[in-house]
């Protein structure tokens, strides 16, 4: 971190929340990416508007009720980003807020893991956006993130138990903690830029977002995937999202007979990528952030003030 990191970041807390960016809105831009992604159909595997997936104990309704319990976890991050300066105290901080947030996820959803993958990825990312509301861009945004994934959270489980993290060590992956602390790869380069050449293209935005999933699907190793169905699941949901893709994506006939065709294989299969859907909330949000920053340009201090 540069050495004047802490002296901008009070300079942009007090020259932007005033204008519209406050931690409130950044929370309720994640709230709002969450409920796009899930609400996004049809999603190979996926819990969308059609249906469960390859879940059994999901639904849209409980993802959206689990996304809104998490409204105020999201707002606390944020608050933390635009307060604390002291980076390892704003890492651990985030972290205590996100554990409370998964316990406010369990309790809304009746002890169901709806959202645990999403609350570290856009945690991070809130919390990096607010860190510096002059520079909301998606690379600067996730590499702020970055930084603040790898650094060290003394009072974390030192093992969470879950599918995810034991499919990482098992099948030696990054996994959701990977990704993070590379600042976000699989969105900053795959994603957002997919979602760019589709919307370009002249694709609907339903098809863009879309072709933005399966770009991050055919080259993620997905834990949740892997926790499942292992390898031979994995290169499944990835050669048939290259496949989609080379057939034209979302927005192509083909594109859509072969995406049909990829849902039909997961859900035989019994896997979700969730990792990827996680992903694809980040990128929303981020596209997100670019709208709220040309809503709300840099504004600098009058010359009778300096």
């Amino acid at each position: 971190m540069c050495a004047d990191l802490p002296a901008k970041r009070v300079c942009a807390r007090d020259l932007r929340a005033p204008h519209g960016v406050s931690a409130a809105r950044l929370a309720e831009s994640v709230v709002a990416a969450l409920i796009d992604e899930v609400t996004l159909s049809p999603k190979p595997g996926l819990v969308d508007l059609r249906g469960s997936g390859a879940h059994r104990d999901l639904s849209w309704s409980l993802m959206c009720t689990s996304a809104t319990a998490l409204q105020p976890a999201f707002e606390a991050m944020a608050r933390a980003g635009l307060s604390i300066l002291d980076d390892r105290r704003l890492r651990e901080t985030i972290g205590a807020l996100g554990r409370e947030g998964e316990a406010r996820m369990f309790d809304a959803t009746g002890g169901i893991n709806t959202h645990r993958g999403a609350i570290w990825a856009l945690g991070l990312l809130v919390t990096a956006a607010a860190q510096d509301l002059d520079r909301l861009s998606a690379a600067d945004v996730a590499s702020r993130a970055g930084a603040l994934a790898r650094l060290p959270d003394r009072h974390a489980p030192a093992t969470t138990g879950n599918k995810g993290e034991a499919a990482r060590r098992t099948y030696q992956v990054g996994g959701a903690c990977g990704q993070a602390q590379a600042a976000f790869p699989h969105v900053i380069d795959v994603a957002l830029p997919e979602l760019a050449r589709s919307r370009c293209a002249g694709d609907t935005e339903t098809a863009a977002r879309l072709n933005a999933l399966l770009a991050i699907m055919a080259s993620l190793d997905d834990t949740c995937v892997l926790a499942r169905g292992g390898r031979d699941a994995l290169r499944t949901l990835q050669h048939g999202a290259r496949d989609t893709l080379e057939r034209g994506g979302a927005g192509s006939p083909e594109g859509r007979r072969a995406l049909k065709a990829l849902d039909r294989r997961l859900l035989d299969l019994h896997v979700s990528p969730g990792g990827a859907a996680d992903l694809l909330a980040a990128a929303l949000f981020l596209d997100r952030l670019a709208g709220l920053d040309a809503e709300h340009p840099a504004e600098h201090p009058s010359s009778e003030n300096d």
